[in-house]
This record gives C-alpha cells, structure tokens and sequence, in this order.
C-alpha cells in the first residue's frame, strides 16, 4: 500500500493511533523522570483536512469528522487536543503538546518539504530535534536515549513490500538496544496472512512483553482494502492493556456505521 499521511490525515487508522498515542505518553508521564519520544517516520506535523489530497480520498469524514462528536470519557485527552491544535494534528504535534519541560521529541523523516514544515513547526522549542534521516537507521543512533526513559513510535508508509519484515527487524534491533523502552509499531490489515505471519516474527523474538491492539473496519476478506489497523506495543505501562481496551471501543462506537465484522481485539504476546 501507499500510506502517505497528507491522503489519508484523520482517517479511522489515525484515530486509534493517536488516541493510544496519547494515552501511552501520558501514562509514562505519571512519573517526574523525563521521557524522550522518537518519532521515526514522523509526516509533516499537521494536515490540511480540506487540502485536495485529503479531499481526495476523504477518509476524514469517516474518521475524525465523526469521532469527533464523541464525549466518550476514554477519548476525552485525545480529542481535546485535536480540537486546540487547530489542523488535523499527526503524532509530532500531539507529543509536542504533551512534552513537559523535562522530556524530549526527536523527530526523523527523509521527504524534503516534510521536514522543512517540521522544523519550521519546532523552530521555537528546544525540547523537539528534527532528523533528516532514515527511521530504520535511528533505531540505531539514537537509542538508547540520554533520558533512559523512552516511547518510540515505528509508523512508516508501508510502500515497500517488504515493510513487515522491516518492522519486524527494527523493532528487535531498537529492543536490543533499549529492552526497557517503550516501542510502539503501527500496521495496516489488509489481509490476515500477513499480520500473522510479522505477530508470528515477534512471538519468536526474545522480547518478554507484547500486546498487539487490533480495530477491524470489517472481516478481512478483500485485500484490496485497509480492513482494520493495530498498534503493537512493547513493555505497555502498568494497566495500559485496559485502557488500550477501552479506548479502541470507544473509536469504534464513535466511528459508528459498522460493517459485519467489525470489532476490536487485543492480542497478548508475552515470551519468557
């Protein structure tokens, strides 16, 4: 698939991306020691809904359009910032807005004019680094962090495909280095086989804590759709397995219009 954030900014897969998002950060907020996020396929910030790429396929309107409407408690956080942000916020600006003045974003993305609107957004604030380089090759450099504590947010443009794999090897190589961080991975569903088989690589991965969290638009049955997305997530914080329950239900009530079926799922990989 193609999944460049400018067609497809505030569709279903970026609700639920951006509620868990959120509420990730937050929870390792609960601590005063800071937090450094890596954002490595961070997009350019913020998204122009009526712009004609949005228009183009408008998914917004069967996104955040509608959720937006929600007063569902668990998407409360989520929600308030989209609506103080202004333009439909991608993840840098959502964690910009979360940063305390002790915690740190570091920023990576390759497109040119990506990564001119990113810095001309972060141009004022210390506390957000913009890379011009490579995601996959940031998991590297970049970990582990000087904070010790740390998110990292894996969410290429699957163009290639190959890109599960990648996703695959990136999250063991940046795990390697920072067994004790926070990684967090989206991907599409398309068709089942495929999911399973990169759930699969990270069964088999010497990792100890995993929890995939899945949203299904409908059954996965033509590949020629994004069906659902998840969000794989490494050492989830105390509790987040629940909170991540609740609010993907909540997405999904607030999406309204389902398809048979649609639901959501959560899936614990935990190897000792």
């Amino acid at each position: 698939m193609n999944y460049r954030h400018e067609f497809h900014a505030g569709n279903f897969a970026d609700c639920i991306k951006h509620a868990l998002l959120v509420a990730l950060l937050q929870a390792m907020q609960q601590k005063p020691a800071p937090v450094c996020v890596l954002d490595t396929h961070a997009g350019s910030g913020q998204y122009d809904l009526d712009s004609d790429a949005a228009r183009r396929t408008g998914e917004a309107a069967t996104g955040i359009r509608r959720l937006i409407e929600s007063n569902a408690r668990e998407l409360a956080a989520y929600l308030g910032l989209v609506r103080t942000l202004g333009l439909y916020p991608g993840s840098p600006l959502l964690v910009q807005a979360l940063l305390r003045s002790q915690d740190r974003l570091a920023c990576c993305e390759r497109l040119p004019d990506a990564v001119q609107t990113l810095r001309h957004l972060f141009r004022d604030d210390p506390r957000v680094g913009v890379h011009d380089r490579s995601g996959w090759e940031a998991l590297g450099s970049l970990l582990p962090p000087a904070e010790k504590r740390g998110l990292v947010l894996i969410d290429p443009p699957y163009e290639s495909p190959d890109e599960f794999a990648a996703l695959a090897d990136g999250l063991t190589r940046g795990h390697r280095r920072f067994g004790h961080g926070v990684f967090a991975a989206w991907y599409p569903i398309k068709q089942l086989a495929a999911v399973r088989g990169f759930l699969d690589v990270m069964r088999a991965a010497a990792i100890r804590d995993i929890i995939a969290v899945e949203l299904y638009l409908r059954e996965p049955l033509n590949p020629s759709r994004l069906n659902g997305c998840g969000l794989l997530v490494i050492n989830p914080p105390y509790r987040f397995e629940a909170q991540a329950v609740a609010i993907a239900v909540a997405v999904q009530k607030g999406l309204g219009a389902p398809e048979p079926g649609a639901r959501t799922d959560v899936i614990r990989i935990a190897n000792e």
